[in-house]
């Protein structure tokens, strides 16, 4: 009777002592999540999926599975790769509390949007106007999965630094052209005589620059020290719709590389 006794109050107070910490979700998730999915879960972008009143189950699935690979991402920059490297910062405690958080959160009006919004769909990159005289031509990079090739290019500052070994400082730009591949008859790319896709039509420009101040107002977990991101149209124009949420988060993880995945090439520029 007594080990009954027991057990019955085990398994009462069990589900009390497994409950989740909403408290401790809401702080977590400010921390990791809020910059794209807002901090009551309305994302900061019609790109970013709302978290707000989703099902905790499904919610603590999904992040377990970002944490542990078994969503797989294709490549380093997908969205997916994005949310592995945000979901690895977080122990088993942490995605209870997080989902179970979210999932509490009155799910988003029609149109709604985060209040976090501005601080990363604002960016202060300009387009660099006479690149191709003042700046170095440094890599190349094919992308089968989006059939396009770009070429990468760097002022001056960022260079010098480089080739010294230096983080790169305020004053630094990167730039590249994207450009899709001429395909052959099969609909697949052709490849040049570098090895690399030979480039067809002018699709986009990306850019990534910092100064003084530039980091100021974006949320530490996605703040590139002062990096700010663009992606610019055929004409100039920075591309409508765009913020830099998922910029931030992609080279984040890179802060011993100056945030950008082309130091040692651009290291190596001749």
């Amino acid at each position: 009777m007594k080990k009954m006794l027991g057990l019955s109050v085990f398994l009462a107070l069990a589900p009390l002592a497994q409950a989740a910490d909403l408290e401790a979700g809401k702080a977590r998730a400010a921390t990791v999540c809020a910059a794209c999915h807002g901090a009551n879960g309305v994302s900061v972008s019609d790109t970013i999926p709302n978290l707000a009143a989703q099902r905790a189950g499904y919610l603590e699935a999904q992040l377990k599975a970002f944490k542990d690979g078994t969503r797989k991402a294709a490549g380093t920059t997908s969205p997916t790769a994005i949310m592995a490297a945000m979901a690895a910062q977080l122990s088993a405690d942490d995605i209870a509390n997080v989902a179970a958080y979210f999932a509490a959160q009155p799910g988003a009006a029609a149109g709604t949007k985060s209040a976090q919004l501005p601080n990363v769909a604002k960016t202060y990159v300009t387009f660099p106007e006479g690149y191709k005289d003042s700046f170095v031509k440094y890599h190349t990079i094919s992308f089968p999965a989006t059939r396009q090739v770009r070429y990468y290019y760097a002022n001056k500052v960022a260079v010098a630094a480089a080739k010294a070994g230096k983080p790169l400082p305020d004053g630094s730009v990167l730039f590249a052209e994207v450009y899709s591949a001429k395909l052959d008859a099969d609909k697949k790319p052709v490849a040049g005589g570098d090895g690399n896709f030979v480039a067809e039509k002018l699709v986009a420009y990306t850019a990534m620059a910092r100064d003084a101040g530039w980091g100021n107002n974006i949320p530490e977990m996605l703040r590139n020290e002062n990096w700010n991101y663009a992606i610019f149209t055929t004409d100039k124009q920075h591309q409508a719709g765009v913020n830099q949420a998922v910029c931030l988060g992609c080279h984040k993880p890179l802060d011993k590389v100056s945030y950008t995945f082309t130091l040692k090439q651009l290291a190596d520029a001749k």
